[in-house]
């Protein structure tokens, strides 16, 4: 079975085994390790061997710019000391207590070796514990909290890894070494991320074909993390996170309504198959590496445990401790830990000949296993046991946004001063009137059917003041957001109603202007 034969096969695994899992109420992403497992196992399979480079390059940059762009610069900065000692702090322990656990049970791995292994398996993947809590139901500020820690340990955590695989070349580690990388490094690859997306967000506003902007979107996360790795030798994950968190920032007043709508339904294929088929690769690595074991099976698997037990430990500990949350919130947060996709592409790139390699790859599959089977499946369980189940959030906040956008519409229709420019009759405005008096009426629980349709002379006049009324409700909306009133979940799902809405007028509405961005100081 060649490469491509390969590929389409797991994305028939990949269907099956996420609608499996979605009829047994299990986070498909232990599933699809698990699938991976066995179809490692299958007689007459050659070993599927990954390129580390493929994983870096191909699939991280897309899946980190994508929950970067659909994360609120307003909550990480709210949570912002949580998620520095979570996303910082917490990375540098479990790198330390890894490798104190793997140096004493390990013959043979050297203090360097430990410490790649402790910074291979410190970041956390938050794909099955928010496929949980979206299922479930959980505060928001759990679900901000734990995906904006995961955005900046993917960066923090391959710093470290860097600075100690330099360390195994050379034989020793420093620890002031990784502390000065981690502080030079990390931030010029954030700061190179918001450069290139302040550029980047210029030239988006020129486009006006939607494929080409949706294509340009693809573009910009292996741009950022290429210029950082390659070109400047920076943390292209930080680089990746700070263009996504300000696109995704300015994505409601920068892009026309068809080219979000098209970009919305692109992305969420795309992630969605990348996520799943690095699940599936997950499982596809343990042959080969137990292979490479060559009879030291037994001792690792103690030590598997064991390095499995300390991210665990460690990682409750931080999170009761210094979390600010209910403790029984903390709870969830702590035992939210997996880990997943960085840690198996770090551990693929840990070079042949690099002293421990095969014991690294080994108990970094073992963790991100145990950590997903485990977590995975008590999460649920454990959310429920601690009364912290709540029901699918945002029902009042979608309330009060889209009550506040018919409020602004209906301040301008009182405006409106039949300028002969306008071309807007009085029986335009009033039907205008009608219809958002109605939609008051809804939100407040009378509903019932809008205005039928008119003449075309009046449908045309009709779409024409729609569209402007519309760009008032998502000003409203955009203002609402700013304030803090609404989470990004909200803005998103009540922007998506406004801009189906404006994109059924498309036909008889004159173009929306696009804006053009503030100047930067």
């Amino acid at each position: 079975m060649n490469d491509i034969e390969l590929l389409f096969a797991l994305l028939g695994v990949v269907a099956g085994v996420v609608w499996l899992a979605g009829r047994l109420g299990v986070p498909y992403p232990i599933f699809l390790l698990l699938a991976g497992l066995g179809i490692g196992y299958l007689p007459g399979l050659d070993p599927v061997e990954v390129d580390p480079e493929v994983i870096f390059l191909v699939f991280l940059p897309p899946l980190i710019h994508a929950a970067a762009w659909s994360t609120s610069p307003r909550h990480l900065k709210s949570n912002a000391r949580t998620i520095g000692v979570l996303a910082v702090g917490l990375v540098g322990v479990t790198m330390a207590g890894v490798a104190v656990m793997a140096h004493a049970l390990i013959d043979g791995l050297s203090w360097p070796a430990a410490f790649v292994l402790g910074a291979v398996v410190a970041p956390t993947d938050t794909v099955a514990a928010v496929a949980v809590f979206r299922r479930i139901g959980v505060p928001e500020r759990i679900v901000y909290l734990v995906e904006g820690e995961s955005l900046i340990n993917d960066g923090t955590s391959l710093v470290l890894y860097r600075t100690a695989l330099t360390a195994l070349a050379a034989g020793t580690f420093a620890v002031e070494d990784a502390a000065l990388d981690l502080l030079v490094v990390g931030t010029a690859g954030a700061a190179l991320g918001l450069l290139l997306a302040i550029v980047i967000r210029r030239i988006r506003l020129h486009i006006e074909e939607p494929l080409i902007e949706i294509t340009v979107t693809l573009l910009t996360p292996f741009l950022a993390y290429t210029i950082a790795e390659q070109l400047l030798h920076v943390s292209g994950i930080l680089a990746v996170v700070a263009s996504g968190l300000y696109l995704g920032h300015k994505a409601t007043e920068d892009v026309a309504p068809s080219t979000r709508l098209q970009a919305y339904g692109f992305w969420a294929v795309l992630t969605f198959v990348l996520e799943s088929l690095l699940f599936v690769l997950i499982g596809l690595q343990f042959p080969a590496a137990v292979e490479e074991l060559e009879g030291e099976t037994t001792t690792l698997l103690i030590a598997a445990a064991a390095v499995a037990g300390v991210v665990i430990a460690i990682r409750m500990v931080t999170a009761l401790a210094v979390v600010r949350l209910p403790v029984r919130e903390r709870a969830v947060v702590g035992w939210a830990g997996m880990r997943g996709a960085v840690s198996l592409a770090a551990a693929l790139a840990v070079p042949a000949q690099a002293d421990g390699r095969a014991a690294i790859l080994f108990l970094t599959l073992t963790t991100i296993s145990i950590t997903l089977v485990l977590q995975g499946l008590t999460l649920p369980t454990l959310i429920r046991r601690l009364g912290v189940e709540e029901p699918p959030p945002g029902v009042r906040e979608k309330s009060l946004a889209r009550f506040r956008t018919t409020e602004a519409a209906l301040a301008q229709i009182a405006d409106l001063g039949f300028e002969e420019e306008d071309d807007f009759s009085a029986a335009t405005v009033e039907r205008a009137r009608e219809m958002y008096t109605e939609r008051v009426r809804q939100l407040t629980g009378d509903c019932r059917e809008g205005v039928p349709a008119r003449s075309d002379a009046d449908q045309r006049a009709w779409a024409k003041l729609r569209g402007r009324l519309l760009a008032t409700e998502r000003s409203a909306l955009t203002d609402l957001r700013s304030e803090g009133r609404i989470s990004l979940a909200v803005l998103r799902e009540v922007e998506r109603d406004l801009d189906l809405e404006e994109e059924r007028l498309q036909r008889t509405s004159v173009p929306r202007p696009r804006r053009e961005p503030e100047p930067v100081a």
